[in-house]
């Protein structure tokens, strides 16, 4: 098959959107598909450069999100289209209706994916989650992009769930994003803290500051060393939220194989995000056998990872987290055990299992085309 994968943006590794196209181009090409990438950025094998589009305002508050547009030129996307089997839409952004429009009129079937919760939008914009507001998001994105469409990918059975709440008629495909065969377990390295990892970007949703808080609420709280891999528009705030720790805060961006690497001294994950459409992060962590420790938040897919009442707390309560780590600070034993129970759980969320999960959703969506 010839894939299209429509994504503004394909190059920074700030995101989990971007992260997981480039995993699914990659496993679709070992396995003999040709991906081209119409996106913006460097120039590269099968991709299609597009312009930068500057929205004012809208733009500004994007960037600090790792998020950037691409402005539509009808000669690329023409040319990318061009004897395509399928395209694969990721963001519903301006150069995306564009691309649909032109791969309606040549005749292409096309998915999109549903990768930003509405919630996400909210949030960043200082209006909260409330539902009133979140079904305002909802029906606006419904409108502005998702309703051309009869088929559309969803990560998790939670995003599935509100998009059927919200009044989403396509027919819905649950397909994770997969994780690299990269996140697996290693041999621990010698250290003398509690290390406890969250991975994601530094923004209100994702809830680090509760990390920081539970922090200081330990019992044990001088033992407690903190890791923040991810970049962000409240690093600065949580930066001097740390200031105060017994053991200075480490704030980093990390490849995929230096993160390997650090999980390899850390103790307990904690995923305190409020809102997640699927969390590929949690999954890297718990796939090298860190046990997790989620936010038990109703939006959030997260939740569903957590194998026992343990490794959940309760949503935006500091002191819930704070007694969930003096837990398994002082039962190490039990948290060994279930580490394993973790990284068994692993094994369904692949990428490879995921690729032949979507392939099939392909041919299906290429053949019902063909008899249209």
């Amino acid at each position: 098959m010839v894939i299209v994968f429509v994504a503004d943006q394909y190059d920074a590794l700030n995101n989990g959107t971007t992260i997981s196209a480039r995993r699914f181009a990659e496993n679709l090409r070992a396995q003999g598909h040709t991906v081209r990438i119409l996106t913006t950025g460097n120039p590269g094998p099968d991709k299609f450069i597009l312009p930068l589009l500057k929205i004012p305002v809208i733009s500004w508050i994007a960037k600090k999100q790792g998020i950037i547009f691409s402005k539509p030129d009808i000669g690329i996307i023409k040319e990318a289209l061009t004897g395509a089997d399928i395209v694969h839409f990721y963001l519903p952004f301006p150069m995306a209706r564009v691309v649909e429009k032109t791969a309606r009129e040549m005749g292409i079937p096309c998915i999109a994916g549903f990768h930003v919760q509405a919630e996400n939008i909210s949030c960043n914009l200082g209006l909260g989650k409330s539902e009133r507001v979140s079904r305002f998001f909802y029906k606006f994105l419904y409108k502005y992009f998702f309703n051309r469409f009869s088929d559309i990918h969803c990560p998790s059975p939670f995003i599935a769930n509100e998009l059927k709440t919200n009044g989403y008629t396509a027919k819905l495909h649950v397909i994770s994003n997969g994780v690299s065969p990269v996140f697996k377990p290693l041999p621990p390295l010698p250290h003398k803290t509690f290390n406890i990892l969250m991975i994601g970007r530094l923004s209100p949703e994702k809830r680090q500051d509760l990390i920081i808080k539970a922090a200081k609420l330990s019992k044990h709280k001088d033992k407690i060393q903190l890791y923040f891999a991810g970049i962000g528009p409240l690093q600065q705030k949580y930066m001097k939220m740390t200031e105060d720790l017994p053991n200075p805060a480490v704030f980093k961006f990390y490849s995929p194989e230096d993160l390997l690497q650090q999980t390899r001294t850390i103790d307990l994950y904690v995923h305190a995000s409020d809102i997640e459409i699927e969390a590929i992060a949690c999954i890297e962590a718990f796939s090298c056998g860190l046990v997790p420790v989620i936010a038990n938040s109703p939006k959030s897919a997260t939740v569903d990872f957590a194998l026992d009442e343990k490794s959940l707390f309760e949503a935006g309560n500091p002191q819930s987290l704070a007694d969930r780590i003096d837990y398994w600070i002082e039962h190490p034993e039990e948290k060994s055990e279930l580490s394993r129970k973790y990284i068994e759980k692993s094994t369904q969320y692949k990428i490879t299992e995921s690729t032949s999960k979507m392939i099939e959703v392909y041919k299906s969506i290429i053949e019902e085309n063909k008899n249209k």
